[in-house]
This record gives structure tokens, sequence and C-alpha cells, in this order.
């Protein structure tokens, strides 16, 4: 998955810890890897919190991260 990934230039986000350790301890080449760490919540809570992080709008610079939460009209 992660050579696929590098393929198409994507951004890898996974629950799969081993991705940690091919990106970190092994030095594989990545555009870039999201680990997610959501041990002991539900299959539910898990999609919530997934869908939460992919709702935001974040841009990443040299030495700067702006994160943007998306405005919830009621």
């Amino acid at each position: 998955m992660l050579y696929r990934a590098n393929q198409s230039g994507a951004l890898l986000v996974t629950a799969d810890r081993d991705f940690g350790e091919l990106v970190f301890r092994l030095g594989r080449i990545h555009a870039g890897v999201v680990l997610i760490r959501l041990a002991g919540l539900s299959s539910e809570a898990k999609a919530d919190r997934r869908d939460e992080l992919l709702s935001v709008f974040s841009v990443i610079s040299p030495g700067r991260v702006r994160i943007r939460r998306p405005v919830i009209e009621s």
C-alpha cells in the first residue's frame, strides 16, 4: 500500500502501526503518512473520529501547520 501511495504521490491515512515501522525505523520513502491511533474505541467511534479528521482543512508549510475546522452553520 505504501508503494501504491508513493506512485501517485498520495498521503496515506492508516490505523496500521506497521507503516510507522516502515517509515521511521526503516526510512522508507513516502509522500506522507497519517497514523490514526484510536485503540479502545468502538468501530463507530473510530469512524466518527476519522470523519472529523478528514473534514478539517490543513496547510502544512516548513515550520508551520495551520488547521481550519469547518464552520457549522445552525
